[in-house]
């Protein structure tokens, strides 16, 4: 069954078409990836089937009735002042409604005139009745239980329900906007990056809940182990069109490859037919008149109209424009870093204790663990920022750190991108500009301030000044959160050729199977090596 429908569909902001003549059909039931480029649509593809962009040049979009619809933002807006409890709480307000609707049922049946009344009676007990019903598959009783849960499945942790939104970072307000979500249960999600910020827990807990809800869902992920495990459709956005795909993520590339080599192939083969009937057409116009022949100037007439009626393929983009990066390690010391005996607490709150380990020069190592474990606290610590309280961490001399911050707190925002890199790597405009262009920023991106950039352009200029620093040892920390699936394949190809070593926080799994030899995992305050990628660590796991 259809649900939604664009048919013709336009979206114009600005100056800048998004994209023309776009149809789609979203069926109840499926499970939709929606994947492309920053930059290619796929968000305002989602506020158009929300209702607040309209389509333009008559195109449409049609709802089935009654459909209910839930959307997601990549930054939900809710009342800061309220708890992470009370904000999810009233995620559902029909809850509350329902409740004092039956506690009013319930103290007209102590009225006189409604109990001595045998029809007022009958018609306040069904009410009751149905009521009762709805409170109870609403979560009932138990409703601030299933919330809480809800939340802890999620990553949050006890003590952070309690807190003010505006004291709770991004990605935490997202979980709440997503709890949200769920406890409303609308016929269909609409979700924008639900799991940027979310702990492996966290992405295991959302794969299952689109697995599993009963109802239609779309994805906008960049996380292809979450759209190889959650979704039946993948849908990709470019160049303003839309190919649907039934599968997941990783049989939809094999697809794409294998359509884009016969589109290829195709196209080689009419533009040869083409080429040879534009060189009949001449060559019989040409005895035409030389001859004065009427036959030959037919058959040239009538190739024409063949050449014309015949439907061109298209010339199928196989490498499209990707960002360069190339990190310029060097040898440095084979000791790259060694924790001895390291203990750390907040107050009488204990992060680590007795940690011992080391890391060699050209390993890849993943740090991996619960939101709130102490990954970010590791990583200052290497970097002088934090002191441990006891034990000792040491740095090879040879050694030149390089630091990729989560929430890009190492640029400043103040600056523009182009004076950022032009102090950074000690270089003319000019030089600068020609720099910025391999990393996909356009000219008037260059001087823009950092402030106006959005997360994916912030993080490859993060990758770009990690270039500039040429260090040998890289400590990165969610470099994926805000790159595009090309973006983190480009990633994923410099790690592997990088010369120097790597430690990189991450959530993202794919990443992690596909860069790192080994993972060290924050597990009681103290760090368990698993040798492999995610992949092994979870098999060892169970």
């Amino acid at each position: 069954m259809i649900q939604i429908q664009l048919s013709n569909v336009a979206l114009i902001l600005g100056a800048k078409r998004i994209f023309e003549n776009l149809n789609w059909e979203i069926q109840r039931g499926q499970k939709i990836g929606l994947i492309g480029l920053n930059g290619a649509g796929k968000s305002s593809l989602l506020r158009l089937i929300t209702g607040e962009y309209s389509p333009e040049l008559g195109g449409t979009v049609t709802r089935t009735r009654l459909l209910t619809t839930g959307y997601l933002p990549q930054q939900p807006e809710i009342d800061s002042e309220l708890t992470a409890f009370q904000a999810t709480l009233e995620g559902n307000p029909r809850v509350a409604e329902v409740q004092a609707e039956l506690e009013r049922v319930e103290a007209s049946l102590g009225d006189p005139a409604v109990y001595g009344d045998k029809r007022r009676l009958a018609q306040a007990l069904d009410r009751q009745h149905h009521l009762i019903e709805e409170y109870n598959s609403l979560g009932g009783d138990s409703y601030p239980e299933r919330v809480r849960g809800l939340l802890f499945g999620l990553g949050l942790a006890e003590s952070e329900l309690t807190k003010p939104l505006s004291v709770l970072s991004g990605g935490q307000k997202k979980l709440i906007g997503l709890a949200r979500l769920l406890l409303v249960h609308p016929d269909v999600l609409l979700l924008d990056e639900p799991d940027n910020h979310l702990d492996l827990s966290g992405k295991m807990f959302l794969e299952k809940l689109i697995r599993e809800y009963e109802g239609t869902v779309v994805l906008i992920s960049h996380d292809r182990y979450l759209l190889d495990a959650a979704v039946t459709h993948i849908v990709e956005i470019e160049d303003g069109k839309l190919t649907v795909f039934e599968g997941d993520y990783s049989s939809f590339v094999a697809d794409k490859e294998t359509r884009l080599a016969r589109q290829e192939e195709l196209f080689r083969a009419q533009q040869h037919e083409i080429t040879r009937l534009e060189a009949a057409i001449k060559r019989y116009a040409i005895w035409g008149k030389v001859y004065d022949n009427e036959d030959f100037a037919r058959k040239a007439k009538s190739m024409q109209k063949r050449l014309d009626k015949m439907e061109k393929v298209e010339k199928p983009v196989i490498e499209r424009r990707r960002m360069e990066l190339t990190l310029n390690g060097w040898r440095g010391s084979n000791k790259v870093l060694e924790f001895v005996d390291v203990a750390k607490s907040f107050g009488e709150r204990r992060i680590f204790t007795g940690i011992d380990q080391t890391i060699w020069h050209g390993e890849r190592v993943g740090l991996i663990g619960p939101n709130g474990a102490g990954k970010s606290v590791l990583l200052r610590m290497i970097l002088g920022e934090e002191h441990p309280d006891r034990g000792e961490i040491k740095i090879g001399p040879s050694v030149s750190v390089g630091y990729y911050a989560q929430e890009h707190e190492t640029l400043d925002f103040n600056q523009t991108v182009l004076n950022t890199v032009c102090y950074a790597g000690e270089m003319s405009e000019s030089k600068a500009t020609a720099f910025l262009l391999r990393y996909l920023f356009t000219y008037k991106q260059v001087s823009q301030k950092i402030s106006e950039l959005s997360g994916g352009e912030r993080s490859r200029l993060q990758l770009a000044l990690l270039v500039l620093s040429g260090a040998n040892f890289l400590l990165l920390d969610e470099p994926t959160n805000n790159l595009d699936i090309a973006s983190a394949e480009v990633l994923e190809q410099a790690l592997a050729d990088f010369v120097g070593t790597v430690l990189v926080i991450s959530h993202d799994r794919y990443f992690l199977d596909r860069t790192v030899q080994r993972l060290l995992a924050i597990e009681g305050c103290r760090l368990v090596e698993y040798h492999g990628g995610y992949s092994d660590y979870l098999e060892k796991k169970g």
